[in-house]
């Protein structure tokens, strides 16, 4: 488990033009594989146009206290980049005047920014009608001062999605650290008492589960039943929905992969697995991705690859939704991953 990011390992992969490279060179340049462009113009998608803007996604900064083995977003304690409450201001803006009736504060561990409690309660006065924080569970029993997080979601309504690799401690702590299991049982368990989770409270709590090798995730349905089975029969947890999201070849995730040489034949799978069904409905096509210093971009994956929108309006200071919405999606090869099976997005399956 490494300790550090690929950015402060000074990995080639931490430049997103070096991953794209890899994305658009070798078995696509040759033809071994079709491109992601050529396989949605088949069912008269190219270019992929977004449909009406449903998610606000603001990702608050890199900065995390784990160092996941496939994160995508290459977050860690090493990793400094935090919103900053001017540009907060621009999205508290925005998020009075949008459309979309979701938001969705993420990282890193959103929690870890100075401003993220303030930034939480200004945000809940704008009457979304879904107020999403993605936690990874252990920022709640990192520090005393997280540990009233449970309480303070609770007041403002936050609807908890969480990071759970698996029921069991042995795949949890190989794709999450040494520790992450108990850690986030333990904080699942408060969060229940405070009403989390449990059946017909309005309180959500959902689960995020993402392969820890080279594979793509079973169905969605049945691994929710396994999960449900497995918690409540061994620690007591309840939660409502389990969201299975495949894991794009982006970032640490491909740094795995090349590493165990598991690139090809994982590209491979992604294409063979491709669903022209789910083109309609991926994040893309509702999502806007605000970075930590306000650029916008059409998903929290391309804005990992620094994708930003193709529209003159690429910042959160200028941004018009209508000229948002009169753009053309961004896409490369790690767009696979999204039409595969199912689909995946950061609201699970979507076909």
């Amino acid at each position: 488990m490494a300790t550090k990011s690929l950015k402060n390992r000074n990995n080639e992969l931490a430049d997103s033009h070096r991953q794209l490279e890899i994305l658009n060179n070798g078995i696509f340049a040759n033809g071994e594989l079709p491109k992601f462009a050529d396989k949605i113009a088949e069912i008269g998608h190219n270019p992929l146009r977004p449909n009406k803007l449903e998610v606000l996604q603001i990702n608050v900064g890199y900065m995390c206290n784990q160092v996941c083995e496939h994160c995508h977003v290459d977050a860690g304690p090493d990793r400094k980049e935090i919103m900053t409450k001017e540009t907060m201001l621009q999205c508290l803006e925005v998020i009075r005047k949008t459309g979309a009736h979701t938001l969705d504060l993420t990282g890193g561990a959103p929690e870890m920014n100075p401003n993220f409690r303030w930034f939480v309660e200004e945000a809940s006065k704008a009457g979304i009608k879904d107020f999403i924080v993605r936690s990874n569970l252990t920022i709640i029993r990192a520090n005393k001062k997280y540990y009233d997080l449970p309480d303070f979601f609770k007041k403002h309504n936050v609807h908890v999605v969480s990071s759970m690799p698996h029921w069991t401690r042995g795949k949890t702590d190989k794709q999450r650290g040494d520790g992450v299991f108990d850690k986030s049982i333990k904080a699942l368990q408060e969060l229940n008492e405070r009403g989390y989770g449990m059946p017909d409270s309005d309180l959500r709590l959902d689960l995020v589960y993402n392969p820890s090798g080279a594979f793509l995730p079973g169905d969605q349905a049945s691994m929710e039943k396994e999960f449900k089975k497995a918690l409540i029969e061994d620690f007591g947890i309840h939660f409502h929905n389990l969201f299975a999201i495949t894991n794009l070849p982006i970032s640490r995730f491909l740094d795995y992969l090349i590493a165990s040489e598991n690139y090809e034949d994982y590209m491979y799978a992604l294409v063979e697995a491709y669903n022209p069904s789910a083109v309609e409905n991926v994040m893309c096509t509702n999502t806007i991705s605000i970075s930590w210093d306000g650029w916008l971009y059409d998903c929290d994956f391309n804005q990992m690859l620094d994708l930003k929108v193709a529209s003159k309006v690429k910042h959160i200071s200028e941004y018009n939704e209508e000229l948002l919405q009169n753009r053309n999606i961004i896409i490369s090869q790690h767009c696979y991953g999204c039409t595969a099976g199912a689909g995946s997005s950061c609201q699970g399956t979507v076909a």
